[in-house]
């Protein structure tokens, strides 16, 4: 009896594959990207400047509304009782659930 195997090509191809540059490629890129916004977000230049209220220009936002030339005005106070809002009245149901 004769019988031969057949021959096992799977180790030829993966040995012969070369697809590893465009993985190389965008891992480089993904590195170089994180590694950019981390230092473009947490750069020296991009420290917050923190000032006590005194030093401050303005207190608070009213204050600085008013330095710019805005009126600074209250709202209205809401009415008591109010209308019954425009549109159709809610459906009841059917059957009310029981209490």
């Amino acid at each position: 009896m004769n019988i031969q195997m057949a021959k096992d090509h799977s180790k030829e191809i993966h040995a012969n594959r070369s697809g590893g540059a465009p993985l190389a490629v965008a891992i480089a890129i993904a590195v170089f990207g994180v590694l950019g916004m981390l230092i473009v977000d947490h750069g020296p230049w991009n420290k917050p400047k923190v000032q006590p209220a005194v030093v401050a220009n303005y207190s608070n936002t009213g204050e600085a509304a008013r330095a710019a030339g805005a009126k600074v005005m209250s709202t209205d106070p809401r009415l008591q009782v109010e209308p019954d809002p425009a549109g159709p009245k809610p459906v009841h149901p059917v059957n009310p659930a029981p209490p």
